[in-house]
This record gives structure tokens, C-alpha cells and sequence, in this order.
């Protein structure tokens, strides 16, 4: 496995915590301009807003959000697949990106193209994505703030073929 030094480490968490924030951040505005759209503002103003905040902010930051999660996860003693928090984490921002860029985003222009023709089932859809995107963000800062049940068992060595590799290695 290959580490960096620790100032590379805390830079690669900032910009890691940084675009996750950001990414956070752009899912709690889409939210609120979907909110705002149910309760009465106006459509012909929120939804093309929504689709440009969707398609500049939220698509970018969600996959740069990934593949600095992915590149910390490599570079540091957490790897990628050693920790349960680690791979949950992966699996769960992994689905979410694939709903940002291939459901949401795409939803978001059709959005922003129809305005006040948009059905209601859409713009229920623009509420429900945000709120359970937001939700999983949420969980997925849980894992990293907690990191919960240890280290998965195919990752450990085994007892008796460390102490044969440390003895070969004396010879």
C-alpha cells in the first residue's frame, strides 16, 4: 500500500471535506428551491435555477466528491476495502453519484426547459431526490465521524502465516 506524507494527507482531507460540504451544500439549495416551488414561488424562476445550480455545482461536486474519496482511501492507512465504514461509504456515494448524473441532473434540465409545465409528480420528484441524497450525505458523515465495525475479516492476516513470514524473512 502506498502512503503519503501527512501533509499531503490533511490537504487530500480538506479538498476531501470540501467538495463533500460543497456537494452538501448544493443538495440542501435544491432542496429549498424545490420547497420553494411546491409552496407557490415561481416556477418560471426556480426550476431553471435549480437545473443551472444542478448541472455547474451539484453534478462536478459529487464526482469530485468520489474521486477525492477514493484517492484518500488509497493513499492512506484506511484503504479502500480494509475498513466496513470505508467500503459502506464507497457503496453509498458510488450509488449516489450514478442517481446524480444519470436521474437528477437530467431531471433538473427537463425541469428548467418545462418550468410551469413541469407535472406535479415531477416536481414532487425535485423534493424527494434532494431529501434522501441529503439524508445519505448525512449517514455517510456519521460513518466517517464514528467509523464503526472495525475492520472487515478478509483484510486481516492470519496469526500463523505472519509469524512463518517474519521468521522466513529472518533467515
Amino acid at each position: 500500500m502506498r502512503r503519503i506524507p501527512p501533509t499531503a494527507r490533511k490537504a487530500l482531507l480538506t479538498l476531501h471535506l470540501v467538495t463533500s460540504l460543497g456537494w452538501l451544500g448544493t443538495d440542501l439549495v435544491l432542496l429549498t428551491l424545490g420547497v420553494a416551488a411546491l409552496r407557490g414561488a415561481d416556477p418560471a424562476v426556480v426550476y431553471p435555477v435549480a437545473a443551472l445550480v444542478g448541472t455547474v455545482l451539484f453534478a462536478p461536486l459529487s464526482v469530485l466528491a468520489w474521486l477525492v474519496g477514493v484517492a484518500s482511501a488509497l493513499l492512506t492507512p484506511w484503504g479502500l476495502l480494509r475498513h466496513r465504514w470505508v467500503l459502506t461509504k464507497l457503496v453509498i456515494t458510488t450509488v449516489m453519484v450514478g442517481l446524480v448524473l444519470f436521474l437528477l441532473t437530467p431531471k433538473l434540465r427537463h425541469a428548467g426547459a418545462l418550468s410551469t409545465a413541469l407535472s406535479a409528480r415531477d416536481r414532487a420528484d425535485l423534493v424527494i431526490a434532494p431529501a434522501v441524497s441529503t439524508i445519505l450525505m448525512i449517514i455517510a458523515t456519521v460513518l466517517s465521524t464514528y467509523k464503526p465495525w472495525g475492520r472487515r475479516s478478509a483484510t486481516r492476516p492470519a496469526a500463523g502465516r505472519t509469524g512463518r513470514v517474519r521468521a522466513a524473512t529472518r533467515m
